[in-house]
């Protein structure tokens, strides 16, 4: 069963990103779930958005949240059946939207079947799909991207390497460059890396084959040990991508990796700005200092540096990513106020790139102070449920407020709530949505359309052209006001209804305006 797809919608998509848990409960057991998400894809639709994220949905014991999986062909079933999954895709497709899934191919859970068989001491199919020193007593530091071991409370001889946290013991991928004297490191070609590898092939494939329109891909650049450059990795994926694009040509895949000129080398359609890393990505929205403030005293000078020449590297190889946030970071609001947040969403809505939009940034959701849930620890507080309107439990569920999966943001959520926010003409939701409208209206707002960059201090300028249209973007974060060559009749958007009188920008002002 696939989409039928045009072959390039990534070029218009405007992907919003759904955690499943905390979006909509449809069975009252204070657990989001597919039917939840199902009954409010017509809602995600209306507000402009036209392609979903869904955070992961495979079966997993839920020590960090999903991104510990104990079975890549079953869905969790808080969340409902593989059918369920699929009734979400048809749903979706119906509506002319698209669905990527969250993959997470650089470990399991520790209940999965797989590493059960590989701690066992017999050789087996799945012996060495994980990496194993050769005794337990071998636990060495500094190894590839290793960031500790599981030592003990196995039959099998060895310590097995873990990527984070200690419940997710690494998936074996071979090692790049092989350590003098380990020779428990295993060859990226080896018969155990290679296996792993074509199970990675197998779950994309039978995933797609559901339905599924593409995936975006848990660190992606992380697979392969002692890998500096990524080129274990990029080979890795290139290999995949050469079976199951072959396969699914309208597939598309989008990479946690950071670093575009690698991820898309290896054949990523889009490479996923990180809040960690060389991105500067934090610089616009979540710094002391963010350049979205009205303070003035931002910078996306080492942004822009870092963003122009990924481009340049990247040219005509894939896109590149910047979301508004998501589940492993601080709220928008938690920075940004109204106003503000209405510019940082005309930039993100006007850059080259698709689009990422966080459950309930478009509304201005806030972060809660909440202690640690399923592997969430300072994380937790920006994964509450979705406010849809001020009734019982934000509209999230009608279960026992005891029984859901984060408390609602009792202070707040009867006024910070979709339905409050669709009736005030001047709110975040609506101007979203207005932006949204505004922006397919354009070509030249397509992911590859041309950019230029005019200014990277305030104001902030850039140009999107394509053969039909070239549009300057100002944006003035800042409460200050600035002399310009800019001119009101050539305005055809303004985030607040200002205009541009006698060569004056207005301080916390954006606008749109033609040039040719």
């Amino acid at each position: 069963m696939t989409s039928n797809c045009e072959e390039d919608w990534l070029q218009s998509a405007v992907f919003y990103e759904i955690y499943p848990q905390s979006f909509r409960d449809a069975n009252g057991d204070g657990v989001g779930d597919f039917q939840g998400i199902i009954e409010k894809l017509d809602e995600v639709k209306s507000t402009g958005f036209n392609a979903i994220w869904l955070n992961p949905v495979f079966d997993s014991p839920f020590v960090d949240a999903g991104y510990d999986v104990r079975n890549y062909y079953k869905t969790a079933p808080r969340y409902g059946t593989n059918e369920d999954l699929v009734k979400l895709f048809e749903k979706a497709h119906s509506l002319g939207m698209h669905v990527l899934l969250d993959l997470v191919p650089g470990h399991t859970s520790l209940d999965c079947d797989w590493f059960k068989q590989s701690s066992l001491p017999q050789r087996n199919a799945y012996t060495d799909r994980y990496i194993w020193t050769d005794m337990v007593w071998n636990a060495p530091k500094n190894v590839g991207s290793i960031t500790g071991w599981l030592r003990g409370g196995f039959d099998r001889d060895g310590a097995c390497a873990t990527n984070f946290f200690t419940a997710q013991p690494a998936l074996n991928y071979g090692f790049y460059h092989k350590d003098e004297g380990c020779d428990w490191e295993q060859d990226v070609n080896d018969e155990g890396p290679m296996a792993t590898r074509k199970e990675l092939e197998k779950i994309i494939a039978f995933w797609c084959g559901l339905g599924c329109d593409g995936f975006l891909v848990d660190m992606a650049g992380s697979l392969v040990k002692n890998d500096p450059e990524r080129k274990g990795t990029i080979a890795l994926w290139n290999d995949i991508f050469a079976h199951v694009k072959k396969q699914f040509p309208n597939a598309r895949f989008v990479s946690e990796w950071g670093q575009p000129e690698q991820a898309l080398q290896a054949g990523f359609d889009m490479d996923f700005l990180l809040h960690f890393g060389p991105s500067h990505y934090l610089d616009l929205f979540r710094t002391k200092t963010p350049f979205f403030c009205r303070d003035g005293k931002g910078s996306l000078k080492e942004f822009f540096h870092l963003y122009l020449a990924n481009r340049e590297l990247t040219k005509g190889k894939g896109l590149i990513c910047i979301p508004s946030g998501n589940h492993d970071m601080d709220r928008l609001a938690a920075t940004l106020n109204t106003v503000q947040a209405k510019l940082a969403f005309l930039f993100l809505y006007t850059m080259p790139g698709v689009p990422f939009t966080y459950y309930g940034d478009e509304i201005g959701m806030r972060k809660l102070n909440l202690t640690s849930h399923e592997g969430g620890y300072f994380r937790t507080g920006s994964r509450t449920p979705m406010q849809w309107n001020n009734s019982t439990n934000a509209g999230f569920s009608a279960g026992d407020p005891n029984d859901l999966y984060l408390p609602v943001d009792e202070e707040k959520y009867q006024e910070i709530n979709l339905e409050s926010e669709k009736k005030d003409p001047g709110s975040l939701y609506n101007e979203v949505r207005r932006l949204l409208t505004f922006r397919k209206e354009h070509s030249c707002f397509l992911a590859s359309s041309g950019f230029t960059l005019v200014s990277d201090d305030y104001p902030l300028i850039y140009e999107r052209f394509d053969d039909k249209e070239k549009l300057a973007i100002v944006i003035n974060p800042s409460a200050r006001e600035f002399s310009t060559k800019l001119q009101q009749k050539d305005v055809i958007y303004s985030t607040f209804d200002q205009e541009i009188k006698d060569g004056i920008l207005p301080g916390q002002s954006g606008f749109v305006l033609k040039t040719k």
